[in-house]
C-alpha cells in the first residue's frame, strides 16, 4: 500500500527566499493541479493558503509564466476558478491550460468572473458544453469574422501545397483575383500574399463583413422599441421574472435580452423616474449605502409584461482591483399574492433569508479559523507558543461560532418543516438514565441534582437514536446549567399507552421567568453550557425538534413536560391535541 505524502512534503518546508519561493509555487501547481482524490482536506487547505502566500512574492507575469509552462497538468477546477481571479495575464494562461471533462466546464464557467469568461473564446478545443455554457452567457468572439465571398467570385485554390516549407509560396490562405464567368471585369477581391500575412486588404474585408453582418441581422439583442412586429408564443408566455444590471446611479442597463427593450433605462432609485411607481424607501437607502437588497417589494409600470408588482433581490458590484462601485446586478420576479400562494408562508421566507445570511457569515468564519489553525500548526514555520495559544484559542471561538450557525440554521428548518427528524427506534428510558448519570457527577460539587423517577416499562419512540439523545441532553442539560447551588430538580418519567412524558421541575430562575423560550439566560461559568444564545434558544430548539418528531415541550406550572409519542401508537396520537397539551392550554 502507498502512502501519497507529497503535499505534506512540500507544505514542511518553509519558502525562505525568492528562488524558494518560485520553486514551491511550482510544486504546489502542480499538485494541487491534479484531481482531488483520496487527499487529507486539511492539507489541501492549508495548500490553498500557501499557494496564495507566495502568489504575493512572486510578480504576475512570472506567475504567468509558470502557468503557461508545459510541464504540468491543470486538471482541478478548483484551481482553474482560483487562478481565473488573479490578474489578467495569469487568469488567461491558467484558463488556455485548463483540461475538463464537459460537465467540469459547464460548471466551472458560470463561476468564473466575466473578464475571465472572455478567456476562453480564444481557445479552439473547448467542448460543446463549454461553448453552449458561453453562448448562453453572452461571451462572444473578440476576432472580426472571415470575408466572405461574393456571389460572383470564386476562391482559386493555391498552387503550392499548404504543408510547403518554401516561404516564397502562397500559404493556405492566399486569395488570388476571381476567375468571372461571360469575360465579365473581374471584382476586386483581397489579396494576401506570403510576405504580408495580415495583408491591409484582407482586414478590409474583414471589417466590411463585421459591418454587413451587423446591418443585415435581424435578431439583435440590443435594445429597441417595439414596433408593432406580430407577437411570438415566446413572447406571449408569462413573465415570472429576469435578471438585470444597472450603473452607478441605478438604472438598469442590461437585462435579459427578452425583457431588455421594456426595461432598460428604469431608474430604481429615483421614484420620479418611473410613472405612478410605488418604492419602498429601502431601496434608494440600501443603494445610498452599497448593501445588498433582499426581497424587497417593488412596482414597475410601462408594458404590458412588465407592469405589476415585483420582489427585488440586487448585490452591489466593484471593480477590481480598485473597489470602484459601479452598479447593482441583480433579479426581479414576480411577486406572488397571498391569496394564490403555494406551499410559501412567512415563515418560510423567514427561514430562507436566515439561511442565506448564515451561508454569508460562515464563510469569514470558517476563513478565520482555518488561518488560527495554520499558526497553531506552525504550516508555515516555527511560530512562538503565545501566539500559538492565541491562534488556538480564536479556533475555538470560531468552532463555536459555527456551531452556533448550525443550531440557528437547523432551528429555521424545522420551524419552517423543511426537515424532519431522522426514523428510527430509541428507548428513552435508558437514553434518560444515562444522560442523568453524566450530569448528576458535574452537578454535585454545586450539591445541586436531580431527584428521578424514572419508570421500568419500555419506552420507545420512533426517532434514530442520535436524534433522541440531542433533544433530551438539549432539556436537561438546559435546566441543570441554569440549577443553583444546593437546588434539587424533581424529574419524572412515565410511558402511557399512546406517548411517553418527561416532566422536570424548572430551577428558581425560569419559575421566575414569563416566556421561558425567549430569555437569555445563560448558565455562566457551570461546567454544563445551555450554548451561545441561551437557554431561551436552547428550549425553542428543542421543542422544534420534539414537535418534528409529532410530541410537544410545554410549561405546565412549574414544570416542563416533553412528550413524545409511542413507537406503537398512531402518529396523530402525538399532535397538538393530545393529554399534555390540553392540560398546557388549560
Amino acid at each position: 500500500m502507498h502512502f501519497d505524502d507529497r503535499l505534506a512534503t512540500v507544505l514542511r518546508h518553509r519558502a525562505t527566499g525568492e528562488a524558494a519561493a518560485r520553486t514551491q509555487f511550482r510544486q504546489l501547481l502542480d499538485l494541487l493541479g491534479a484531481r482531488a482524490e483520496g487527499t487529507d482536506e486539511s492539507l489541501r487547505a492549508a495548500a490553498w493558503l500557501r499557494l496564495g502566500a507566495l502568489g504575493e512574492m512572486i510578480p504576475p507575469r512570472e506567475r504567468a509564466a509558470m502557468i503557461a509552462e508545459r510541464g504540468w497538468r491543470l486538471h482541478n477546477p478548483a484551481l482553474a476558478a482560483h487562478l481565473a481571479e488573479d490578474e489578467p495575464e495569469v487568469a488567461a494562461a491558467a484558463l488556455s491550460r485548463a483540461e475538463f471533462t464537459g460537465k467540469e466546464w459547464e460548471l466551472l464557467i458560470p463561476e468564473l468572473p466575466i473578464r475571465a469568461r472572455g478567456f476562453l473564446r480564444l481557445r479552439k478545443n473547448l467542448p460543446e458544453e463549454a461553448i453552449q455554457v458561453l453562448d448562453r452567457l453572452g461571451v462572444s468572439d473578440r476576432g472580426l469574422p472571415s470575408p466572405v465571398p461574393s456571389d460572383g467570385e470564386k476562391a482559386v485554390r493555391p498552387a503550392n501545397d499548404a504543408g510547403s516549407d518554401d516561404p516564397s509560396s502562397p500559404g493556405p490562405e492566399v486569395f488570388e483575383l476571381s476567375i468571372m464567368a461571360d469575360d465579365q471585369k473581374p471584382a476586386r477581391t483581397p489579396a494576401r500574399t506570403s510576405t504580408s500575412p495580415g495583408g491591409i486588404g484582407e482586414l478590409v474585408a474583414r471589417i466590411e463583413a463585421f459591418q454587413r453582418a451587423r446591418t443585415d441581422s435581424s435578431s439583435s439583442d440590443d435594445p429597441r422599441l417595439p414596433m408593432g412586429e406580430v407577437p411570438t408564443e415566446a413572447s406571449r408566455a408569462p413573465l415570472l421574472g429576469f435578471a438585470f444590471a444597472t450603473d452607478a446611479s441605478g438604472r438598469i442597463d442590461w437585462a435579459d435580452p427578452r425583457i431588455a427593450p421594456m426595461v432598460t433605462g428604469i431608474d430604481l432609485v429615483n421614484p420620479s423616474g418611473i410613472p405612478d411607481s410605488r418604492l419602498d424607501p429601502a431601496i434608494p437607502a440600501a443603494f445610498a449605502t452599497r448593501r445588498p437588497i433582499r426581497n424587497q417589494p417593488i412596482a414597475l409600470e410601462g408594458a404590458e409584461a412588465i407592469s405589476g408588482d415585483w420582489m427585488l433581490d440586487a448585490v452591489p458590484r466593484f471593480t477590481r482591483p480598485a473597489g470602484r462601485f459601479y452598479g447593482y446586478a441583480g433579479k426581479l420576479r414576480r411577486r406572488v399574492p397571498a391569496s394564490k400562494a403555494t406551499g410559501t408562508t412567512r415563515q418560510q421566507q423567514e427561514a430562507d433569508r436566515i439561511r442565506q445570511l448564515l451561508h454569508e457569515l460562515r464563510t469569514p468564519v470558517n476563513a478565520i479559523q482555518g488561518f488560527a489553525e495554520v499558526i497553531q500548526q506552525q504550516l508555515f514555520g516555527a511560530t512562538p507558543h503565545e501566539y500559538r495559544a492565541l491562534a488556538a484559542s480564536i479556533a475555538g471561538d470560531s468552532a463555536r461560532m459555527l456551531a452556533g450557525f448550525d443550531e440557528l440554521d437547523r432551528l429555521a428548518k424545522l420551524e419552517a418543516g423543511a426537515i424532519q427528524l431522522g426514523q428510527g427506534e430509541s428507548e428513552v428510558g435508558a437514553v434518560v438514565r444515562q444522560q442523568i448519570d453524566q450530569l448528576q457527577s458535574a452537578l454535585r460539587a454545586r450539591l445541586a441534582g436531580f431527584v428521578s423517577r424514572l419508570s421500568d416499562a419500555p419506552c420507545g419512540v420512533a426517532i434514530a437514536p442520535r436524534e433522541c439523545e440531542q433533544l433530551t441532553w438539549r432539556v436537561l442539560a438546559t435546566l441543570a446549567g441554569l440549577a443553583q447551588g444546593g437546588e434539587r430538580l424533581g424529574l419524572e418519567l412515565t410511558c402511557d399507552t399512546d406517548q411517553v412524558i418527561l416532566a422536570c421541575e424548572l430551577p428558581v430562575v425560569l419559575m421566575e421567568t414569563k416566556d421561558i423560550y425567549a430569555t437569555a439566560l445563560h448558565s455562566g461559568s457551570n461546567t454544563v453550557s445551555a450554548g451561545i444564545f441561551g437557554a431561551g434558544f436552547a428550549l425553542r430548539l428543542a421543542r422544534a425538534e420534539i414537535r418534528s418528531a409529532g410530541g410537544n415541550l410545554a410549561r405546565i406550572r412549574d414544570h416542563l413536560v416533553l412528550t413524545l409519542p409511542r413507537a406503537e401508537a398512531q402518529q396523530e396520537n402525538a399532535g397538538p391535541d393530545n393529554k399534555v397539551n390540553r392540560i398546557a392550554n388549560d
